[in-house]
């Protein structure tokens, strides 16, 4: 009796497979992450009157944060097309 592909594939993991999992959730991760930090840092700023400098520093953090996600993401999708 031949196992389905799922039986299949779940006993006997491609380690690579294993390690883009595992990126893909950190990908995420910091996707989510760094949105949930954007926003209530743009909440509280906007509630304590903080100056406009401070919040464009979380701006640019928050970008630096998605940029990284975008490149790492690029990098999952590269490995999986070879």
């Amino acid at each position: 009796m031949q196992p389905g592909i799922i039986e299949g594939n779940m006993a006997n993991p491609d380690p690579r497979d294993i390690k883009r999992a595992a990126q893909t959730r950190k990908v995420a991760l910091v996707i989510a992450g760094t949105m949930v930090l954007w926003l209530l840092v743009q909440m509280i700023g906007a509630q304590y009157g903080w100056p406009v400098e401070y919040t464009l520093l979380v701006d640019l953090a928050a970008a630096a944060g998605f940029i990284w996600a975008l490149i790492v993401t690029y990098q999952i999708w590269r490995a999986r097309s070879a």
